[in-house]
């Protein structure tokens, strides 16, 4: 038996994703169906529905774009931060060396 090969990781607009979840959430379609229909994998279409619900309000067991977007952004500083302090405390060391 031949495995099966994993399909390419494909990225999509915000557009298009939109698109995707205006027709789920018509009710006329399924999840499934809409992803079927346009060849996507059926847990993206619900991470995407998941997400638009939460941006939207109508769900509040998650995180919305923008606090994920500020969660990122916080992060990175955190680690450049924590790289600047470590950087100071080599050079501390360094310093009280030479000093001696």
């Amino acid at each position: 038996m031949g495995k099966k090969r994993p399909r390419p990781r494909r990225s999509f607009t915000p557009e298009f994703k939109a698109e995707i979840v205006e027709l789920c959430q018509r009710g006329d379609r399924t999840i499934r169906q809409v992803s079927q229909d346009f060849d996507l994998t059926e847990t993206a279409v619900r991470d995407w529905v998941k997400q638009s619900d939460l941006d939207t309000g109508a769900r509040t067991d998650g995180l919305t774009s923008d606090e994920r977007a500020e969660l990122a952004a916080l992060r990175r500083e955190n680690r450049r931060l924590r790289e600047d302090v470590d950087i100071l405390k080599r050079a501390t060391a360094f310093f009280a060396n030479e000093t001696r």
